[in-house]
Order: structure tokens, then sequence, then C-alpha cells
């Protein structure tokens, strides 16, 4: 039986392949990614797998964390000097020019113990609450993932644009109404109440802008994976789609509790 011959130019350019080729006499596996770079000399390519592998091992980190703090019943304040701690390292990750495996999963391990404490609160007044959190990101993620699948979203400048900006004014204003709610009422444009309709609209306005920018994800990252961009990257990516997924949570358990609080 003839040697099978790839069609593969990157193969067929390998003596070191090819000679293997000639040397058997039936169906030989593919050489993997990794024998390939240490033919070429050439860093390893982000692939698909890579950015599961790296979100699922980052979600397990803020999920296992999350677990274990609620478990040992950490007090609010430290949860909250935790959200600080994965702000702060949120803001390196995103600046810095090479991604950093341990800043990313030390900022997963920070929020994973506020998520904990945050959950264990809200579940402390509205029983069932966090299940339902948790059900409802997992829909919308699914929902938003399958639409950009279909074609049916795509990050053309224009969405890319209203996204943005749409997301970015409403976090703007939350960020107004807490500074002047520091030294007033506490919620001076009746936004975070709970117990107005003003307060649902924009926590649901919130979630549907948050829930969009995965769209931009999806897009970056099959960009990246056209580019050839190294395997590392992966993290990246990872980190982006569990900041997202960590605001739509906290959003959709907001609302979640004022529509349980209005009931």
């Amino acid at each position: 039986m003839r040697a099978m011959q790839s069609n593969n130019p990157v193969f067929q350019r390998s003596e070191t392949l090819a000679r293997a080729a000639q040397q058997s006499y039936g169906f030989r596996p593919a050489p993997s990614a990794g024998e390939v770079a240490d033919i070429y000399g050439t860093p390893q390519r982000m692939t698909m797998d890579d950015v599961i592998v790296k979100t699922g091992l980052l979600l397990a980190i803020v999920v296992g964390v999350g677990a274990a703090s609620w478990v040992a019943d950490v007090p609010l304040g430290l949860g909250a000097l935790a959200a600080l701690v994965g702000f702060a390292l949120a803001m390196v990750n995103i600046f810095k020019k090479q991604v950093s495996p341990g800043l990313v999963m030390a900022y997963a391990v920070a929020q994973g113990v506020f998520l904990g404490t945050i959950s264990a609160s809200y579940e402390g007044q509205y029983r069932g609450i966090v299940v339902q959190a948790i059900v409802g990101t997992a829909a919308v993620f699914g929902a938003v993932l399958f639409g950009y699948k279909s074609g049916r979203l795509r990050a053309t400048p224009k969405f890319t644009k209203v996204v943005t900006f749409g997301l970015v004014g409403l976090v703007a204003v939350m960020l107004v109404n807490l500074l002047v709610g520091a030294f007033t009422t506490g919620d001076p444009l009746g936004i975070s109440g709970g117990n107005t309709g003003l307060s649902i609209l924009f926590t649901g306005g919130l979630i549907v802008f948050g829930a969009l920018t995965f769209v931009l994800d999806f897009d970056q990252a099959d960009a990246m994976i056209a580019a050839g961009v190294p395997e590392r990257e992966a993290w990246r990516v990872g980190f982006g789609l569990v900041v997202g997924l960590v605001f739509l949570y906290l959003n959709i358990l907001r609302l979640l509790s004022y529509l349980q609080g209005n009931d």
C-alpha cells in the first residue's frame, strides 16, 4: 500500500514528515500542533480548544472559590475587599501588553471570593435566587453564542459602536449615581433602588448590552485564531469571557432581587 501523502503544503515542505510518510506502509496519524511547532521552531498557535479549556479553567476557579467562600461564611467586608482587588487585577490584565496567566487566575480567585459572599447574601434574602441567576446567565450566554454561530448576530462596525457606547454610557451613569449617592440619599437617580420601574429598566439595559458584548468577544477570538496568535493568548480571551459572565451574573442577580422584592 502506498504511503499517504498530505495535500497540506506545510507537511509537503517538511523533509522530516516526508521521510516518516515514505517509511510507512499504512495510515499514520497527523502530527500534532506541538510537533509541527517543534519542527519549524515556531510557537504553538491558539485554537478554539485552547480558548474553551482556558475559559473552563477560569470558571472552575471562580465557582470553586465562590463555593468555598459561601461555605466558610466569608464576611461581606472581605468580599468587598476582594471585589476591589478583582477590579484592580482586571485593569492590569486589560492594559498589560503580554498576558499573564498568573494574574488572570488571581483575578478569578478574587472574583470567586466576591461572588461567593454576595451570592450568599442575596440567597439569605431571596431563597433560590442564586440558582435562578446561574440558569439565567447560562441561558443568555447560550442564546448569544447561538445567535453568533448562526450568523444572526454579527460584529459589524455599526453593531460594535452601538454596543460599546451603549454599555459605556450605562456604566458611566451607574458610577455617577454611586458617587453622588455617597454624599446624598444613596440613589439620587433612582436606578438602583429596586422599587421603581426605572431601576428595573436600567438593570435590564445593562444585561442586554452586557450580553451583546459576547458577540464582540467571539468575533475577536475568531480573528485571533485566523491570525495565528500564540496559544498563550487564549488566556486573554478566557479572561474577557469571564469578565463578561461575572458582569452578566451580577446584574441578573440584581434584577431578580428587584422583581422578587416587588412581589
